[in-house]
């Protein structure tokens, strides 16, 4: 095109993407926080006042494990989009890993309560369904990295431990979409867009690992 020069567009590109970082750089990361939780106050207010239609604690326990996947498969994502594009979302890699246990832990609240209701149901629901079972499974995989997740216990675990327990966002990932495809009804596209996203997110992480250490 008239005006452009041969080193035009990546320049464009770059300077976007300069743009891009610093915004981010800008961004505090309590807004991602407080942007995070906004979905579970709407959801519950719905709850609450009628807005779920007629099975609210089933919308309910759906809608705040899907979130959890959706930030589960953000926060997978962070690496993956810092090798590819050179955009860096680290700041707030802790944030979506923390607003995705979170969530977890309110799909896995409302089950337990509201759902199920009897405590001495729990072990018998989770050996008889198998959904329940990859669902347990996963939210147990979540646990140890939510409790790791502060500079002080990176710290103390020291880097080359902290960075083999990560490995287990990889188990956390199958097992959510494992089991979310496994509570779904009949072959809606949905579940299967999310399985396919985490395997691509959990192959380039894997790539790229194995080129970082000369495999």
């Amino acid at each position: 095109m008239p005006g452009w020069t041969s080193g035009s567009p990546p320049d464009a590109l770059g300077g976007a993407r300069r743009r891009v970082e610093a915004g981010l750089r800008a961004l505090p990361v309590w807004v991602v926080y407080a942007i995070g939780l906004l979905p579970a106050f709407r959801l519950w207010y719905l709850g609450l006042t009628g807005g779920l239609g007629a099975e609210p604690i089933n919308a309910l326990e759906r809608e705040l494990g899907l979130i959890g996947l959706q930030f589960l498969l953000a926060t997978l994502a962070v690496s993956p989009l810092r090798r590819l594009t050179g955009i860096s979302l680290q700041r707030f890699r802790r944030a979506l890993g923390l607003l995705s246990f979170w969530y977890v832990l309110q799909h896995l609240g409302v089950w337990l309560v509201l759902d199920l209701g009897d405590p001495a149901l729990i072990w018998a629901d989770i050996v008889k369904r198998p959904y329940i079972t990859v669902g347990m499974i996963g939210f147990a995989a979540m646990v140890p990295l939510a409790l790791t997740s502060s500079d002080r216990a990176m710290r103390r675990l020291g880097p080359l431990r902290w960075r083999r327990l990560q490995r287990l966002s990889y188990v956390v990932a199958l097992a959510g979409v494992v089991h979310y495809l496994m509570l779904v009804k009949g072959w809606p596209s949905e579940p299967f867009l999310y399985a396919a996203v985490a395997a691509m997110l959990l192959g380039l992480r894997v790539a790229f690992a194995r080129r970082r250490s000369g495999a």
